[in-house]
């Protein structure tokens, strides 16, 4: 029986509160029914994310793999569906699933992500050609990006009015203007949609493979926002903000081989939306400072 890590059980249980405590319960006996349908073996301690445990096996031919189970939650249903249409192609290899488990068995990569490779331009690059790689046509039921755009724009405009409109008013209408274009201008294209440079490992088999894919269909454009906006306020204390994040804006939309203006407004809306969130919710006022600078740099 694994051992689930206690940092995780306190995660989900705040988190996902009743339901959350249940499947938490369910999860050991999850892992063995798994375990015993593809005759795997234990090989290491249980590992974790956000949403779900990674337990290293072994097959039964001695070849290790990563069991993962996630929480049963509507964002987790297009990622095996992602991963199959890429048949690790740019991404790990998935080898076997259970979809009324929500788990997974998965080809093992390296724990060398991208986040380890020291330049930082060099990491943008790298996500830019996978984002090239990866937009194949979406498979059946995976969720449409336009229901992003849409609810961007009903988040970013309640909140400018409900908070006064504390953001600049052009700042908020390209924003809106964005989310409108976008929504009705998509693309049938397979998108990662949490692409960052945590999610991409070493391999074996090839230099570097995703994990984790939510898996939208959409504009890969759209993978620029989350591979860039952890950096952003890291990019803010350099002296050159704006040369810093347009250089590499023009970088992964050059790697990728996408429309820059593209690229570039999606970035825009999300510093909008994430400048709201922020003033709302009681973060730092600098942390909101930044978005808004984002917001404005971009535009």
């Amino acid at each position: 029986m694994i051992e689930v890590p206690e940092p995780f059980v306190r995660e989900i249980s705040e988190r996902e509160k009743e339901p959350g405590r249940a499947w938490l319960e369910a999860l050991p006996g999850l892992a063995d029914d798994a375990m015993a349908k593809w005759d795997l073996k234990l090989s290491g301690p249980t590992m974790h994310g956000a949403v779900g445990v990674a337990i290293p096996v072994r097959r039964a031919d001695e070849t290790p793999a990563i069991l993962k189970i996630s929480v049963p939650h509507p964002g987790n249903i297009a990622e095996p569906k992602a991963l199959a249409a890429w048949a690790g192609r740019g991404a790990v290899r998935l080898l076997e699933r259970d979809d009324h488990a929500f788990a997974m068995l998965l080809e093992k990569a390296c724990r060398y992500s991208l986040r380890d490779l020291p330049d930082v331009v060099d990491r943008v690059v790298v996500a830019g050609r996978l984002n090239r790689r990866l937009a194949v046509p979406a498979p059946e039921g995976v969720p449409p990006l336009t229901a992003v755009a849409h609810g961007w724009a009903m988040e970013i405009a309640s909140r400018h009015r409900r908070l006064k409109r504390p953001v600049a008013d052009r700042l908020v209408g390209r924003a809106m203007d964005t989310c409108r274009d976008l929504a009705a201008d998509q693309p049938d294209l397979l998108v990662h949609g949490d692409l960052n440079f945590s999610n991409v490992l070493k391999s074996g088999r090839e230099p570097w493979v995703v994990i984790d894919p939510k898996g939208w269909a959409g504009d890969p454009a759209y993978d620029a926002v989350n591979l860039l906006r952890d950096g952003w306020h890291a990019m803010a204390k350099q002296s050159d903000l704006l040369g810093t994040l347009s250089y590499r804006l023009a970088a992964f939309a050059d790697a990728a081989e996408l429309d820059r203006d593209r690229v570039v407004r999606w970035v825009q809306a999300c510093a909008v939306k994430d400048a709201l969130w922020s003033l709302e919710f009681g973060e730092s006022s600098e942390r909101a400072a930044i978005n808004e600078a984002v917001a404005g740099i971009v535009s």
